[in-house]
């Protein structure tokens, strides 16, 4: 068997193949629980300065407590907005739905229109829900009385992955085109641009479909906890000082247990966030200009191509394995800590690491496979050397024994072959060896055939299950072509060059060892020569 050696341009194509699988493993999102695990843990700690601007008024147990149960007559929420009004505060976002007309009261929602209209600066939420998996969704707005009298609608559409954790968000959606903005994006105020990646021009959607667009992945200030939060009946009832609510983006939002809706977050480290302190993260995000971008998907395919690519090629060159793993195996994660915490940009880098690792491990397989073949080989031939070829005598002499089959053993001595190193040097003495190799390993090309390198111009051919008719068949078509063959020496003459053989075939009996049979072909080998060489000798009685 001849050893596989690749060109420069053949190992490229090889490595551009390999990235190009990578990119497309990473582009399917095989392994995305991996890639989020991965982001979590470089962002759960990233923390930084929450913006101070931002408040939350809680409806949390103790305000449940002190006012009734929920819910509550909309006049209370007017007079809270008086008294966050009167206090200074810049925005208020009124994180409640009010999706029905008051039943009991209908002055209560005229109460909390004229609240709002003197405030000036209320920002309502919009939700768009299905009322089945196969209906169109509808937009859940407040009633109109209420919603005209609002600054602004943004909607509370929060993303949550598949093993749920809230990681990123749209900051804009709406029924048939992505219009309104989120919650917490209007409570930051002007936002130009609006960052985010555009969402995929999908000709499947309806007018009547919820878009979104402009995703970003959410970082947070810090673990739930991180806002100032003060409670809902203390502002109603003026135990806080209006000095701490002047000039501050008030998030009035639900709390408490068993009735807030609850996140987790890459923060919260098994601690649940409310989603008023998602907003606050919304908005402080967006103030502080920390929106965390992920790479667009062709950049996220050619990166991690890239990195696979290079480490492809790394395997072709002279630098030790262990040196090729160090580098290439950190390198995506590095890059991805690099991209985050320098230019806001997530790089999802597990496709990446696994590609690379199990390209680490077959290169490690094919280098083990390589070597012990190489243990095993003449290096100027390429055929079995002599430790291989002894070995594999020994195991079809047993496995002759146990069959009962006939086994044929060959040993070849080039004719004469001095001469041709004396007289056209050893590079023509290497090219006579090499060709008779390959005429040797051409002629026996069964899967149990042996032909090995024996000794400086001296060959052997095992030839399991093979009666001697059989062997001296091979013999003769061995003997004729390299006759015909040759070797081109000075000036284009052709040299002849020719064969000895001596072939010993025996179903092995238990007294029959691989030294036996040797030197019984040996024999046969000798006896050849003495008749003139160029010929061959079986053994006149084989058993």
């Amino acid at each position: 068997m001849r050893v596989l050696r690749l060109r420069w341009h053949q190992h490229l194509l090889l490595a551009a193949a390999v990235g190009a699988l990578a990119g497309w493993i990473s582009h399917t999102k095989v392994f995305w629980q991996q890639d989020e695990s991965a982001y979590d843990q470089l962002v759960g700690n990233w923390n930084y300065e929450a913006d101070p601007s931002l408040l939350i008024v809680a409806i949390d147990d103790h305000s449940l407590q002190q006012l009734g149960q929920w819910p509550w007559p909309r006049g209370t929420h007017a007079r809270l907005l008086d008294r966050l009004q009167q206090a200074g505060a810049e925005h208020v976002a009124l994180d409640l739905l009010f999706i029905e007309p008051d039943r009991k009261d209908r002055d209560q929602d005229a109460l909390l229109a004229d609240a709002i209209k003197r405030s000036g600066n209320v920002l309502l939420p919009v939700l768009a829900v299905a009322p089945s998996d196969e209906a169109v969704p509808e937009e859940l707005m407040p009633v109109p009385v209420i919603s005209a009298a609002a600054a602004q609608l943004a909607h509370t559409d929060i993303e949550i992955e598949g093993d749920g954790i809230a990681r990123g968000l749209y900051l804009k959606a709406g029924i048939g085109s992505a219009y309104w903005p989120a919650l917490g994006m209007a409570l930051a105020g002007r936002i130009d641009p609006v960052p985010g990646l555009p969402s995929p021009q999908d000709s499947t959607l309806t007018p009547y479909q919820w878009h979104r667009d402009n995703y970003v992945r959410l970082r947070y200030a810090g673990p739930p906890g991180t806002f100032p939060q003060v409670s809902y009946s203390d502002v109603l009832e003026g135990r806080i000082a209006p000095g701490l609510l002047h000039g501050r983006r008030v998030i009035v939002g639900m709390t408490a247990s068993g009735v807030a809706p609850r996140l987790l977050t890459p923060t919260s480290h098994e601690r649940w966030m409310s989603g008023s302190e998602y907003q606050a993260n919304v908005a402080s995000m967006l103030l502080a200009h920390h929106a965390i971008l992920p790479l667009m998907p062709l950049a996220q395919i050619f990166f991690v191509a890239l990195l696979v690519m290079l480490c492809a090629m790394a395997t072709t060159s002279s630098l030790p394995p262990w040196l090729v793993g160090a580098v290439a195996i950190p390198a995506p994660l590095l890059l991805s800590f690099i991209l985050l915490r320098g230019f806001n940009l997530w790089f999802a880098p597990v496709a990446a690491v696994v590609s690379i690792i199990v390209l680490l491990l077959a290169w490690g397989l094919w280098r083990i496979r390589y070597w012990r073949r190489q243990a095993n080989r003449d290096p100027l031939t390429g055929l079995a050397n002599r430790m291989r070829f002894e070995e594999t005598l020994q195991l079809e002499t047993d496995a002759a024994r146990r069959s009962g089959r006939p086994l044929s053993l060959l040993l070849v001595d080039v004719d004469h072959f001095k001469s041709y190193n004396d007289t056209y040097g050893h590079y023509v003495g290497d090219r006579v060896l090499r060709q008779v190799a390959n005429t040797i390993d051409d002629l026996a090309r069964r899967p149990r055939d042996l032909a090995a390198r024996f000794g400086g111009d001296e060959f052997a051919v095992i030839l399991p299950d093979t009666p001697q008719a059989g062997a001296v068949q091979l013999i003769e078509s061995l003997l004729a072509r390299t006759r015909q063959q040759g070797i081109t020496v000075d000036k284009g003459r052709l040299a002849q060059v020719s064969l000895t053989i001596g072939v010993y075939t025996v179903v092995p009996a238990a007294q029959d060892t691989p030294a036996s049979l040797f030197e019984a072909a040996d024999a046969a080998l000798y006896r050849a020569k003495e008749a003139g060489r160029d010929t061959y000798d079986a053994d006149p009685s084989p058993r």
